[in-house]
């Protein structure tokens, strides 16, 4: 971990560079060093993925309006310190990569981070799990 998501509106699939978008943050996160200067994120767990949202409504539906958000999850244990910083490069990073679409299109950018509380159940339901167990 971190977990980066990015949920955009697929009106800017053909503009906003979204693999260079996702490289760029991953580097971002990389990049990030704690108080002591170590590297926070450990290189193999860096994990940035980009997703068009399927429907979509923004602002008052009158002109055509992009959208970004980006949720940065981390694992428990950082700083809040280390936290804003990562949340600041996450912020740079897009902010520098989205730039020359919002200067010819209207766009929201919004970022999130969270820090994962830890996985406390894992259901599972369905029939694949019995159509394999058969022996």
């Amino acid at each position: 971990m971190p977990h980066l998501v990015v949920l955009y509106t697929p009106n800017l699939e053909a503009e906003a560079g979204l693999s260079a978008l996702c490289r760029r943050l991953a580097d971002a996160l990389l990049a990030v060093r704690d108080e002591a200067g170590a590297q926070v994120f450990p290189t193999g767990g860096v994990r940035v993925l980009a997703y068009p949202a399927a429907h979509f409504a923004v602002a008052d539906g009158q002109r055509d309006y992009g959208f970004v958000c980006l949720n940065l999850r981390m694992a428990r244990g950082r700083s809040p310190q280390v936290q804003q910083v990562a949340g600041e490069a996450v912020l740079a990073a897009a902010r520098e990569h989205l730039a020359p679409l919002i200067e010819r299109r209207l766009l929201g950018l919004t970022v999130q981070v969270d820090e994962s509380p830890g996985q406390v159940y894992d259901g599972k339901a369905g029939n694949l799990h019995p159509l394999f167990a058969k022996g």
